[in-house]
């Protein structure tokens, strides 16, 4: 089994790899200090198991498997390895296979390897992105995938989201990301006291809207503070209007 190693402390990297080694159905193919290097190592070396940190500078350990589960076709399983235990729960939400607590023992890694053993060859579930995305309650922040390149975008500092097939365009600061995943589930990770869907394609942040203006007889439309206007069905206009009292 092909394992990348996954944590920001040098220590911890020596331990666990001196703790893998005693299992020679194992192949350490590469070891990573931070979640971009282990994205792009994920990609490339196309590990079978990740043992990986989850408080980690730039990216930590739930982004990491959001966005690399966007970067290869069969995800690797993963085991987490963390000195904090407030995260088990949203671990096993991701589909991982095991949780170790910092300082564990050899036992209590070989004992996670089992299960990883008895996991082969199934590959992780598409639900992985989504599930990681909502670990700690709505998101501040979007990954945006573009190339090579992984944009941060502040929820906060987005002005409206428009759906395009499988695929939502990210409106913020002027500039437009195009992310993969489905409208109805980023709408879910959004705080709904900021983001309202005003229309079946579009969620808008109220804090973007300047005005509601009518747009005919029985339809209106939202003008934002740069001029761009939005349609808004009638579902939609109630939610703007309770949100903006």
């Amino acid at each position: 089994m092909r394992v990348l190693i996954v944590d920001d402390e040098h220590l911890a990297r020596a331990l666990l790899r001196e703790y893998l080694a005693a299992h020679p159905d194992l192949e350490i193919v590469g070891e990573c200090a931070n979640g971009f290097e282990a994205v792009k190592a994920i990609g490339e070396l196309a590990p079978e198991l990740v043992v990986l940190d989850i408080q980690m500078p730039k990216l930590d350990g739930f982004e990491v498997v959001e966005l690399a589960g966007k970067t290869v076709a069969g995800a690797p399983h993963y085991i987490f390895a963390t000195a904090y235990d407030q995260f088990a729960l949203k671990a096993f939400e991701v589909h991982a296979i095991d949780y170790l607590l910092k300082p564990f023992s050899r036992e209590r890694l070989a004992q996670a390897l089992e299960h990883a053993r008895a996991r082969r060859p199934q590959a992780q579930l598409d639900a992985v992105v989504s599930e990681a995305a909502v670990r700690r309650g709505y998101l501040e922040r979007l990954l945006i995938k573009e190339g090579a390149r992984v944009h941060v975008v502040a929820s906060a500092g987005i002005d409206y989201i428009e759906a395009q097939d499988d695929y939502v365009q990210v409106m913020a600061g002027g500039r437009a990301h195009l992310k993969n995943q489905r409208m109805s589930e980023l709408e879910a990770q959004l705080d709904p006291q900021v983001f309202i869907r005003i229309h079946r394609s579009y969620i808008v942040n109220v804090g973007a809207i300047a005005r509601i203006e009518p747009a005919s007889k029985d339809n209106y439309c939202a003008v934002l503070k740069d001029g761009t206007r939005l349609p808004i069905s009638r579902s939609g206009y109630q939610r703007v209007r309770e949100l903006m009292r």
